[in-house]
């Protein structure tokens, strides 16, 4: 793990995109090669929001709020410790990454792009997860692809998540 100093906090680092792009598993390898926590915001959501797309229902807005209010203070507290994190968070509109403070000094945004297809024929593999496959569609409609001004790692997830993985350590880098 590497040192840490109140100098050089380690990354905070948000991957996001839709369900079933490879959030977790690389979010998992990226945390361990930095050394730092990984989070997964699915863990985070309310039970209803569980059932909710449980059944196929995607979540609106305000549903989404207060589980962002509560992946924000997750981000903030990293950000004060200098602990470093890893979140694997959806965070498909603007104002959801804006609510989460994704903007900040020291938080990175890690955008997971790929072809819907490719990602439909995963979810519909994946096993042991609320989120059918049925809602990538609604994901895809809501999703605001970051901006340039959000200064995204943007990374294609054709590739397999060691090489994902390895693409995000050295775009965000290590502090040592």
């Amino acid at each position: 793990m590497p040192a840490t100093s109140p100098e050089t906090p380690l990354p905070v680092v948000v991957i996001m995109g839709v369900c079933g792009c490879g959030k977790t598993v690389v979010g998992e390898l990226v945390a361990g090669r930095l050394g730092v926590p990984f989070r997964d915001a699915d863990h985070f959501h309310p039970p209803e929001n569980v059932e909710r797309m449980r059944s196929g229902q995607p979540l609106d807005d305000a549903a989404r709020g207060p589980w962002l209010d509560r992946l924000a203070a997750l981000i903030g507290e990293s950000l004060r410790d200098g602990s470093g994190l890893v979140l694997a968070c959806s965070a498909l509109k603007r104002s959801y990454r804006d609510r989460l403070g994704a903007g900040r000094p020291g938080v990175r945004l890690v955008f997971l792009d790929g072809d819907e297809s490719l990602i439909r024929a995963r979810l519909e593999r994946r096993t042991g997860h609320y989120m059918p496959a049925s809602l990538l569609a609604s994901q895809c409609a809501a999703l605001e692809r970051p901006t340039a001004e959000e200064r995204p790692i943007t990374i294609d997830v054709a590739s397999p998540p060691e090489s994902l993985a390895a693409a995000v350590v050295a775009a965000v880098g290590r502090p040592d």
